[in-house]
C-alpha cells in the first residue's frame, strides 16, 4: 500500500501513559497505511495495543509522538473544530454498543446529527434511511432493551452512519455476539462498504472475523506491528511468531505431532468442498494422520487450513505432497518445530 492511496497513514506514531504505578508504552513506532475503500484488519491478544491504536485513529487519544494523517489532514496540527469535523467523518461502533437506553432506536441515530446542528425532520429522515439500510425499519420506535444484541449493534452501524462518515472504526464490534449474530454483522459491514464505499477498519481477537471481510491485516504484538499483508498472505504464509499464534488456535497445530514430516493444507475457496484428504489416502495408498483442522463449506467452496503427518516411508509422503498439489490448494511442508 502506497502512502498516496491511503486514505490513513500512520507514521512512527507512539502512545506512552504515564501513572503513578509507572510509565506504559500502549504504542510503539507504528506505521501503518489503510487504502481508501478497503475492509482493513487489525488482530491482537487483549492488551496488544490495537483498542488504543484505534482510538489514536480518531484522536480520541492523542498520540505521544508521530503522525496520524486522515484523508490528507495530519490531526495534530487541526485546530479544535476543524479536528471535531474530521472526527465526523470517522463513524465508530464498539463491543458494547454504547446506546441511549432512554431513546428509541430511532432517537439513538438522530443524536449526532442533533449534536451536528441538523434539523429534527432531517435527522428522522436520514435515521430512517439508514434503518432501512440495517434491516430495522420496522423497530424505530423500540428502546434498547427491547432489541437483541445483534438489533442494538445494527443500530449502532447506522448511528455510526449518521454524519456520513468515510470511515467506520469497529472496536471488538462483534465480540459480544453469537456466532450466526457475527455473521450477519459481518455480511452487513461487508454490504455497507460495497455499497457506500466506505472504508472500514476492524479491530479483533478473531481470526475468524479477519478471514471473514477483510482484505488486509496487521497483526499487533506487544505494542509493536509484527506482520502487515494480505488476508491470503498472513493466512496461507504467516511470518510471525503472533500470526502463527492466532492462526494455530490454542497450540493445537502441533499439540500431539510426533511424526517427522508434516504439511499445512489452506483451503482458500479455489478447491470443491471435497474430501481432498481421504480421496489423497486412497488415491496414493498413503497413511496420514490429522493433527488439526479447521475448515468450512461455503456455497460449495473449502476455506481454512489443516494440519497432516505424513507418512515415515518417504515415497508414500512424496505421492500424498503430489497429490495435494494437483488440488488447488495451497500446501506448506516442514517439520514439528516449522508448525509448532
Amino acid at each position: 500500500m502506497e502512502a498516496q492511496d491511503a486514505i490513513i497513514q500512520i507514521e512512527r506514531m507512539s502512545k506512552v501513559f504515564e501513572s503513578k504505578s509507572g510509565r506504559v508504552v500502549a504504542l510503539d513506532n507504528i506505521d501503518l497505511h489503510i487504502g481508501r475503500g478497503e475492509i482493513f484488519g487489525i488482530i491482537g491478544l487483549s492488551g496488544a495495543g490495537k483498542s488504543t491504536l484505534v482510538r489514536c485513529i480518531n484522536f480520541l487519544e492523542k498520540p505521544t509522538s508521530g503522525k496520524v494523517i486522515v484523508d490528507g489532514q495530519e490531526l495534530s496540527q487541526l485546530p479544535e473544530k476543524q479536528l471535531l469535523e474530521a472526527r465526523r467523518g470517522m463513524g465508530m461502533i464498539f463491543q458494547q454498543f454504547n446506546l441511549l437506553q432512554q431513546r428509541t432506536a430511532l432517537q439513538n441515530i438522530c443524536f449526532p446529527l442533533e449534536i451536528a446542528g441538523t434539523s429534527k425532520a432531517e435527522a428522522e429522515k436520514r435515521a430512517r434511511e439508514l434503518l432501512d439500510i440495517v434491516g430495522l425499519r420496522e423497530r424505530e420506535n423500540a428502546y434498547p432493551a427491547q432489541m437483541s444484541g445483534g438489533q442494538q449493534q445494527r443500530v449502532a452501524i447506522a448511528r455510526a452512519l449518521a454524519t456520513n462518515p468515510n470511515i467506520l472504526l469497529c472496536d471488538e464490534a462483534t465480540s459480544a455476539l453469537d456466532p450466526t449474530t457475527t455473521r450477519q454483522i459481518l455480511a452487513l459491514l461487508k454490504q455497507i462498504n460495497r455499497t457506500l464505499g466506505i472504508t472500514i477498519v476492524v479491530i479483533t481477537h478473531e481470526m475468524a472475523v479477519i478471514e471473514e471481510i477483510c482484505q488486509r491485516v496487521a497483526i499487533i504484538d506487544a505494542s509493536h506491528i509484527a506482520e502487515v499483508g494480505t488476508v491470503d498472505q498472513v493466512f496461507t504464509r504467516p511470518q510471525s511468531d503472533m500470526a502463527k499464534q492466532l492462526i494455530y488456535p490454542d497450540g493445537k497445530r502441533g499439540a500431539v505431532a510426533t511424526g517427522k514430516r508434516y504439511c499445512r493444507i489452506v483451503f482458500d475457496g479455489n478447491s470443491s468442498f471435497e474430501p481432498v484428504v481421504s480421496n489423497m489416502v486412497l488415491e496414493c495408498k498413503a497413511s496420514v494422520n490429522i493433527m488439526f483442522a479447521n475448515t468450512k463449506n461455503i456455497d460449495g467452496k473449502a476455506y481454512g487450513q489443516m494440519l497432516l503427518q505424513l507418512p515415515e516411508d518417504e515415497r508414500a509422503a512424496q505421492r500424498a505432497l503430489a497429490y495435494l498439489e494437483t488440488q488447488n490448494v495451497h500446501v506448506e511442508e516442514g517439520d514439528a518445530h516449522d508448525f509448532a
